[in-house]
């Protein structure tokens, strides 16, 4: 159920509301936007009297929500929500590309990598430390030594990291990682999503590869009921009929994100096509439809990349595809 509120309404009588909603063992979701706050409530809201509510003085409308995703929808937040990593934005305005290897390597490469992507104009790193891999014979990450190499690579260049979590009991490694990542084979790992509500860092929760729009916002619900409200969604492709590309990117997913959703929406290029030439144009095609950031893979040497080198773009080519992006961007505004 949505409680909007009338405009100028005083601290104290807010309160009292929401305390009379919490005495009726229902959860209060506060959204404070520009021109007014609603109150979101989460739980049994049958035993809630409506025509009640709305005729307090200090309701504008009250509404009932159908979806089953209550925090992360629109509705319960009519602002976008801004994440900031570190002084780095994404959100309500504000465009991030996130760029990096998909599997860190060593340190010369990781380093080297983010000061290409950073003076080309990335505003976070990505690198992959522990690697979900189709093949159990394919390589699996440097797991925690890949970890310290990401920190020492933002030591370097002053650039927030992002790396993928695969389990719950590694938490404690993640513990100096900026972003955590979600990524799609453990979209519905619940255990995983209820721990990561219980932290307070921001989550980059991609897509899965066979799952609905509606399926990744219960995903994302589930971080978010937990108690973190840091959540940015990603589109990275599905499986469709596609015989030439690795997954069909879905930017249709990116406005239709926005209507649903308060949270930041990211492409990746890279994951959806499985093809380094189609990054840039299918890069340029999520920024002109609206998302809020980019999630590119860099490599310095593709050929010899101990994973996903075939769709990993070199840094020459991300400095080119940068200042493209810009330029979608400037005519979009």
């Amino acid at each position: 159920m949505i409680v909007a509120l009338k405009p100028n309404v005083s601290p104290e009588k807010q309160e009292r509301l929401v305390e009379w909603f919490k005495e009726m063992g229902l959860g209060v979701h506060v959204s404070t936007g520009t021109y007014q706050t609603v109150l979101g409530l989460i739980g049994d809201t049958t035993k809630v009297d409506m025509d009640l509510v709305g005729s307090l003085d200090i309701v504008e409308k009250v509404s009932r929500v159908t979806e089953t995703f209550k925090c992360c929808n629109r509705k319960f937040h009519p602002d976008d929500t801004v994440i900031d990593v570190n002084g780095v934005k994404i959100g309500g305005g504000n465009f991030c590309i996130i760029a990096g290897p998909c599997s860190v390597e060593s340190e010369e490469q990781i380093v080297g990598i983010a000061k290409a992507v950073k003076e080309a104009g990335a505003g976070m790193l990505r690198g992959g430390a522990f690697k979900p891999r189709t093949s159990p014979y394919d390589f699996q990450g440097l797991r925690a030594v890949g970890l310290e190499l990401l920190k020492t690579a933002r030591r370097e260049t002053g650039l927030p990291i992002v790396t993928e979590i695969m389990s719950a009991t590694d938490l404690p490694l993640f513990e100096d990682v900026d972003v955590l990542q979600v990524g799609a084979r453990n979209m519905q790992n619940f255990d995983l999503l209820r721990e990561l509500g219980r932290t307070d860092k921001p989550i980059l929760l991609k897509r899965g590869l066979a799952n609905t729009l509606k399926e990744l916002l219960m995903s994302a619900e589930y971080i978010m009921a937990s108690g973190n409200e840091k959540v940015i969604l990603c589109e990275r492709g599905i499986r469709t009929f596609s015989d030439y590309l690795r997954n069909t990117l879905d930017l249709s997913a990116v406005p239709m994100l926005h209507e649903l959703s308060h949270l930041p929406v990211v492409v990746d290029p890279s994951h959806a096509t499985g093809i380094a030439k189609l990054v840039p144009p299918m890069a340029l095609a999520g920024t002109a439809c609206g998302c809020d950031g980019l999630l590119i893979e860099v490599h310095n040497d593709p050929v010899h990349a101990l994973s996903d080198g075939a769709q990993s773009i070199k840094p020459d080519e991300f400095a080119v595809l940068a200042k493209k992006i810009k330029a979608v961007r400037e005519a979009s505004l």
